[in-house]
């Protein structure tokens, strides 16, 4: 029964679904076996309200039947990769259930590595190599189309030169020096949006998406390449992602400046010419920025 407060208050947004679900999908092709570790988040959202107004759980989908059937999918479709299988469970959840309005994914692929030995993989071992994550995100409406994203996180890298920071704006607060050259250390988040999501080679995009990031932040490998701020190179690697990869139609990305600054040894006697440097975990620069494809005019 409604209540005076009842009719003071609306939705904004209801969902609920089951977190964590963990799968290991094999594919074996005879003596050759390729593997695909992830971890899904799945988001429901149902038409009707009635069991946050009456108690009533007619409508709902058990949470332990969604963590089932992303378990069954993965046997009945197979998983390719983590972005098709995401599309599939949406696609599953939209055709099987009247009522369902709405499925969010979240999924996220363990980095396994196939063995490899003087330019020979071995047929079924790997090692889990964490250089870079993988993840994706789907969300789609009933008659809607998925809206997809696919993104690498935790990707660290370092370089010990061809990095500066100067000409930056001064006030009364400002102690810093501008410097000519110093460490460059990051740990990267680039998170991006397919403009499709028919035929594309994900595996493909998710790769070069990756090692452009590391293209523009180390350069060639005999000479590198000079970066004037974060700012520059996170810019420039997402120009250059959006050149390469036409279905791709925005992509953010995060770099935090993790700071190596010199020890002075001074008092100690000696002369520290930047080869003696502290980590520091906090305080750090946090650079982000997100750019897109411009609108073509309609004529």
């Amino acid at each position: 029964m409604a209540t005076a407060s009842d009719q003071n208050v609306e939705f904004v947004r209801t969902g609920y679904g089951k977190n964590t679900v963990k799968v290991l999908f094999i594919r074996r092709q005879g003596s050759h076996h390729d593997i695909i570790e992830l971890t899904a988040d799945v988001e429901l959202t149902l038409r009707s309200r009635k069991d946050y107004l009456t108690g009533d759980n007619s409508d709902i989908i058990p949470t332990d039947t969604i963590k089932n059937t992303v378990h069954a999918l993965a046997k009945i479709k197979g998983v390719k990769t983590i972005e098709q299988f995401s599309l599939d469970i949406c696609h599953h959840f939209l055709t099987s259930f009247n009522h369902v309005l709405r499925v969010k994914i979240s999924m996220e692929e363990a980095p396994w590595k196939r063995l490899e030995k003087n330019g020979v993989e071995h047929a079924h071992a790997f090692i889990y190599s964490p250089e870079a994550y993988r993840f994706c995100d789907v969300e789609q409406n009933l008659s809607g189309i998925p809206v997809l994203h696919s993104g690498v996180k935790n990707m660290k890298v370092l370089k010990t030169t061809q990095s500066g920071f100067e000409g930056f704006y001064r006030d009364r607060f400002t102690t810093l020096q501008e410097t000519k050259d110093r460490c460059f250390c990051t740990s990267v988040y680039a998170r991006w949006r397919y403009n499709k999501v028919q035929d594309v080679n994900f595996d493909a995009a998710w790769k070069c998406v990756k090692e452009t990031i590391i293209e523009k932040f180390a350069g060639p490998y005999d000479r590198g390449e000079f970066s004037p701020s974060v700012q520059k190179t996170l810019y420039d690697t997402q120009v250059l992602v959006l050149d390469r990869i036409s279905e791709v139609e925005e992509i953010e990305i995060v770099m935090p400046n993790q700071h190596y600054f010199i020890i002075d040894m001074t008092k100690m006697g000696l002369n520290n010419k930047d080869e003696v440097l502290l980590p520091l975990d906090n305080p750090s620069g946090n650079i982000t920025g997100t750019v897109c494809r411009k609108q073509q005019a309609k004529l």
